[in-house]
């Protein structure tokens, strides 16, 4: 359909190279993997932290992903200084305006979205990684704009209805991703029992996610899709999509011990449904498709795209030609080598909150690698409250087997969601007596 497929026209970078390799464990069971996932996860959020603090009114957002890439680049430069492995961005910085559903990143070429800036109040998308070695992990965060000399003051409202929404749905999806019963307790027969439980279907977690915003009036956004994560590859052999627009959404593998998912979740103050507008598409990713492509130009960018990125996804602009490499990704993008993230939006322009949470199953239950900060819910004021005792019961569930004293002595008890919906009213009374 695309002509003739031969074998790749370049050589083998050395991120390929190192993939080759059969005598290294990448799994879970390998206690370096997970030193390097943690490792790449310390600096998404460090990074994440300061993007989302230059988030402010009239803020370019052109400026802000340039400054986000550099620092995510200095940061990734000071871990395993020497070693033979590669390390780098595995998701560029991108800043989604209020209705943008995907991940955005416009370019200094474009003179009208390089003009783009950020409005007070309006919810924006902050995404972003690190990868070392491969391993890679992404966080998103949404955050308010708020002006530039302010502090971060109560949220109210239909804001506080989207933020508590998208807080609590992807609290219980994090929770149905866990296998049925890996966190039983009591005697061998009831843990058995627990472990022969049915799983959700991927129809009834959306049910009960859409119970959870419904209690915010919000919806989810449709197809928002969770991928699990291997090694140079953000976009696994499993997924899971919520509210599928159409029969091609279907969940493919469940979540099992060992596995590194990229848990997303997507909630608009609409109806959910999207739209993809025209604007260009910015964000690209190679694909296992080998191609012989006919333009040098796009040969070019090809090895560019090779060399610097592997199979991580990537902007235009950052690329060491922004205008060459408009016109090299064409062919690329036609010959499917490349695929193109268009840009998609709500469909009634209704403001979209959206988080993204890299977790690794563990016997022990989730890790939470890639993680955004935790809401503020003494910040967080809504006459809404969720209801369904079946979803107050599973929020209440931990997340992860309790590993010993050291993990008690300090931590803080989290609030059950049931109490934290019934009591937001009375905190500020409270700290007044």
């Amino acid at each position: 359909m695309f002509g003739q497929r031969t074998a790749h026209v370049f050589s083998p970078s050395p991120r390929e190279q190192q993939k080759l390799k059969p005598d290294i464990d990448y799994t879970l069971n390998n206690p370096d993997t997970l030193t390097k996932y943690k490792t790449a996860a310390q600096i998404s959020h460090k990074v994440l932290e300061a993007v989302s603090s230059w988030c402010v009114e009239g803020a370019q957002v052109l400026s802000i992903c340039q400054r986000g890439d550099k620092l995510l680049n200095e940061e990734v430069a000071k871990v395993y200084k020497g070693k033979k492995i590669t390390k780098g961005i595995s998701h560029p910085t991108t800043v989604s305006p209020s209705s943008y559903i995907t991940p955005y990143t416009p370019l200094s070429t474009d003179a009208e979205e390089a003009a783009i800036t950020l409005k007070l109040k309006e919810p924006v998308k902050v995404q972003l990684g690190a990868q070392i070695d491969g391993l890679g992990t992404i966080v998103c965060d949404t955050v308010l704009v708020k002006a530039e000399k302010d502090q971060d003051g109560e949220v109210t409202g239909r804001d506080a209805d989207l933020l508590l929404a998208t807080h609590y749905a992807n609290e219980l999806l994090l929770r149905l991703m866990i296998p049925p019963g890996l966190l039983a307790s009591g005697s061998e027969e009831d843990k058995k029992k627990a472990a022969a439980e049915k799983r959700p279907t991927q129809a009834k977690i959306s049910q009960l996610l859409e119970t959870v915003v419904k209690s915010y009036d919000c919806s989810i956004v449709e197809g928002t899709t969770s991928w699990l994560f291997e090694r140079n590859e953000i976009e696994g052999k499993k997924k899971f999509v919520l509210n599928p627009p159409d029969k091609e959404g279907k969940a493919e593998g469940v979540p099992e011990v060992g596995d590194v998912w990229g848990v997303e979740m997507g909630v608009s103050l609409g109806a959910g449904k999207v739209k993809t507008i025209d604007q260009r598409p910015t964000l690209h990713r190679r694909t296992t498709i080998t191609y012989q492509l006919k333009r040098p130009s796009s040969r070019q960018t090809l090895s560019e795209i090779v060399k610097k990125f592997g199979n991580f996804p990537f902007s235009l602009r950052q690329l060491d030609d922004e205008r060459a490499a408009k016109v090299g990704v064409v062919e690329c993008v036609r010959s499917n080598v490349l695929r193109q993230y268009e840009v998609v939006t709500d469909k009634d322009n209704a403001p979209v909150a959206r988080l993204l949470t890299t977790i690794a199953i563990t016997k022990n239950g989730l890790i939470r690698l890639g993680t955004p900060p935790p809401l503020d819910m003494s910040k967080c004021k809504s006459g809404k409250k969720i209801t369904d005792e079946q979803i107050l019961k599973i929020l209440e569930q931990p997340t992860a087997r309790s590993t010993g004293a050291k993990g008690k002595s300090k931590k803080k008890k989290k609030k059950p969601a049931k109490k934290a919906t019934e009591e937001e009213e009375e905190e500020e009374s409270s700290e007044d007596d």
